[in-house]
């Protein structure tokens, strides 16, 4: 539970410092006086977001500790102790905003994000604000307050991911499927290119070696007669022949007695120069003898050249890039086949999510039916005692009627509302005056609250529109929700004040040159007078006191 609360700078509010206990706390004061503020602040320590306007003028910061006690909270212990942040004594939530907008979140002295303070306050308090029996009008708020009724909150998530899961999925697959005609007609196109291509089976360099080898074909006779040429003017043309002219000339050096060194050097020369002369003669010799030029080899080279330049102007490629069009249009293909087989995984993973959604939905369903027939039981004989007799309350299960999965289960759920005795059963929204609202808001606030795992409740004006004998009974609601745990009420009404445990204060305090909030814990007489002021004014009279000590003394009672 709450057990201390420490604002300091917060709108106001100079210093704050509260120390809470179990039961039923009243917080009480005049409008403007700030009883409000205590709240806010609370839920700024909670996580609420806030803005540099709340930081108290002439301050650089606002700051605001909640210190709670986790003995009865093994919740929260273990989210603690799942992110590190235990303690061995209470736990504190600090939340600090600065005058220039900066704003941080602290649990254990350890800074978190405002997202964990919000995670880990939801398992210390559960706030319930004058505002509330506004959103009562929306379906939504009907199937929220049900649900955490049922106990069924995680299960309606599950049941909300489920078709969310579904849906993604279908989408995914009828955008697959809307495309399938296409991919069909891409499919049968490329296996048909395909097939070409295969039976071309085109090699790697088979197209440069195919043209170089058409080329020598087609030179074929230029080429031997040249070769014969170079052969005959080397060494084999009587009338003189490089090779006769190299060995004359060599032998004429030779004959030379007493030679100078020059013409040694021009005789060694002359000797290499006759040796490459007669291995080029060889190479080209061998050449023609193994040299063919086939016809009927060149008329093959020329079909297989013509096949291929035919596909490579269909496909609009260059002949060099046919090999490479064959790997790209096998990918492609094998891309669309895999298409194909995430077609058939998706249909099988939309049945299995289907399939799960409506398992979670049926517990749901069975958690939801259950749950509301006590609920509304519940909250009919609440409202009959908060001034509405004969009144009659229902919560009505309406199965969806299209086939969609929806992720809010498998039936919409409105609440149903009769406010006098005689009338039909209405929609809440088209039944309930402002004070009817107010009082039905109450009756559900009160038996929710009791189901509730959250040990601190929190009441922010919610009498609103409630007096007379009713507002007694609002304050012994209240107060038995007190003797579970522990409550604090804002509240304007002397019934509900007088109900409670422990009385809080709320007051302004001028100075000479500003104005601050204060609070004070009333004992037995203070608390007397401030009821008894609720009751008549600011004049005090025996009777207002009087009436004011029966009402406490009988409270307690």
């Amino acid at each position: 539970m709450l057990v201390h609360l420490s604002v300091h700078n917060y709108a106001i509010v100079e210093h704050l410092d509260l120390e809470l206990e179990r039961g039923m706390s009243v917080i009480t004061g005049e409008t403007g006086a700030g009883k409000s503020i205590m709240l806010d602040a609370l839920g700024l320590a909670l996580g609420d977001r806030a803005d540099s306007g709340v930081v108290r003028p002439g301050a650089d910061k606002a700051d605001i500790l909640a210190t709670f006690d986790l003995v009865d909270i093994p919740e929260a212990s273990t989210w603690l102790a799942e992110r590190d942040l235990e303690t061995d004594g209470p736990c504190i939530l600090r939340r600090v905003i600065t005058a220039k907008g900066g704003s941080r979140g602290y649990i254990n002295g350890t800074p978190c994000p405002l997202g964990d303070l919000k995670s880990l306050g939801e398992l210390l308090i559960d706030i319930h604000s004058q505002h509330e029996h506004q959103s009562l009008l929306k379906t939504d708020t009907h199937r929220r307050l049900l649900d955490e009724y049922a106990g069924a909150s995680d299960l309606a998530r599950q049941v909300h991911l489920a078709a969310q899961k579904w849906r993604q999925t279908r989408q995914e697959l009828e955008r697959l499927s809307d495309s399938g005609d296409e991919q069909r007609a891409r499919h049968q196109l490329l296996s048909y290119q395909l097939e070409e291509l295969e039976n071309l089976g085109l090699g790697e360099n088979e197209l440069e070696q195919l043209e170089q080898e058409h080329k020598n074909l087609t030179n074929a006779e230029a080429l031997f007669g040249i070769c014969r040429q170079v052969i005959d003017h080397c060494s084999e043309n009587d009338s003189g022949n490089v090779l006769s002219a190299l060995t004359a000339s060599l032998n004429r050096l030779g004959g030379v007695s007493n030679a100078p060194n020059a013409l040694g050097e021009a005789a060694s020369m002359l000797a290499t120069a006759q040796i490459q002369v007669e291995e080029a003669v060889g190479e080209l010799n061998r050449f023609l003898d193994h040299f063919e030029a086939d016809p009927a080899r060149l008329q093959h080279i020329e079909e297989r050249l013509d096949t291929i330049y035919t596909l490579a102007r269909k496909h609009r490629v260059h002949p060099t890039e046919v090999v490479a069009l064959q790997h790209r249009l096998l990918e492609e293909l094998e891309g669309l086949n895999a298409s194909d087989e995430s077609i058939e995984q998706l249909g099988e993973e939309l049945a299995a999510y289907a399939r799960h959604y409506q398992e979670k939905a049926g517990e749901l369903t069975g958690l939801r039916t259950h749950a509301a027939a006590q609920l509304a039981a519940a909250v009919e004989v609440e409202i009959q005692r908060l001034g509405m007799p004969g009144g009659r309350f229902t919560i009505e299960l309406r199965a969806n009627a299209h086939e969609d999965l929806h992720p809010n289960g498998l039936e919409q759920v409105e609440l149903l509302v009769s406010a006098n005795p005689g009338q039909p059963m209405k929609p809440l929204a088209k039944v309930a005056s402002g004070g009817e609202l107010s009082r039905i808001s109450l009756a559900i606030q009160v038996i929710t609250a009791q189901t509730s795992r959250v040990p601190t409740l929190v009441f922010d004006e919610v009498d609103v529109g409630i007096g007379g004998p009713t507002a007694e009974i609002v304050g012994q609601l209240l107060r038995r929700l007190g003797e579970r745990g522990q409550v604090l009420t804002v509240t304007h009404l002397p019934q509900v004040a007088a109900q409670g445990h422990h009385h809080l204060f709320v007051h302004k305090v001028r100075g000479s040159d500003e104005t601050r909030t204060a609070v004070s814990n009333l004992g037995k007489g203070e608390r007397v007078e401030e009821v008894a002021r609720m009751l008549g004014g600011i004049d005090l009279t025996k009777e207002s006191l009087a009436h004011a000590k029966k009402m406490v003394v009988t409270a307690k009672g």
